[in-house]
């Protein structure tokens, strides 16, 4: 019988999310045990560091006990693993998904270090307007190039900006990106409607 994989997750974290909707494409939610694990950026989590001297989530520990990460790298894994077209092999749609990807998961970045600030008893203002011109930003190209997300196949990179716009209704719900990006909302609307989608909403706990 072959051994599960061990992913250290969280139902909040959108770079376990982005993972785990990529297990749910590729029909391998079945070989992957999730471990519930807190990864502060203040408080350094001694188990998870056993297996990721950073401390990060998504971390995923194989059959012999090595360990992957981050995100991209576990996701690239289980497409490998699951002989999928999660990434695109050559040409043009390799380069669209990856750029796609690189620009959603900068996105995302940006999105957690911003909450991290307005957290903060005094936010540094200079820093909070800067965030929030990237967002607008990001969110600007993203709704310019929806006629091409819509002809796109679901690869890595629309995965990552389907959790990044899943990650602002979760954590920034009265932004309301979808009056600022309205033709990306009408994409991700029927995104979010697919089931690997819906099996992996963020939820606080």
């Amino acid at each position: 019988m072959t051994q599960p994989l061990t992913l250290h997750w969280s139902p909040r974290s959108p770079y376990v999310r982005k993972v785990m909707v990529c297990a749910h494409e590729l029909g391998l939610t079945d070989r992957i045990r999730t471990v519930r694990s807190v990864a502060a950026m203040l408080k350094p989590n001694a188990a998870l560091m056993e297996d990721n001297p950073l401390s990060k989530i998504p971390t995923l520990v194989l059959e012999d006990g090595s360990a992957l990460f981050d995100s991209v790298v576990i996701c690239e894994y289980l497409n490998d693993l699951g002989q999928g077209s999660l990434f695109p092999a050559s040409g043009d749609a390799k380069w669209q998904a990856l750029r796609w990807h690189a620009m959603a998961d900068g996105f995302l970045d940006t999105l957690i270090l911003w909450r991290n600030e307005r957290e903060r008893a005094q936010p540094l203002q200079p820093l909070m307007d800067a965030f929030g011109i990237k967002a607008a930003s990001v969110l600007a190209q993203l709704d310019r190039e929806v006629a091409a997300l819509e002809k796109a196949p679901f690869t890595i990179g629309t995965v990552t900006i389907a959790c990044a716009l899943g990650y602002m209704d979760f954590r920034y719900p009265d932004y309301g990106w979808r009056e600022k990006a309205p033709a990306l909302a009408r994409w991700f609307a029927v995104v979010a409607t697919r089931p690997s989608m819906q099996a992996t909403v963020a939820v606080d706990g």
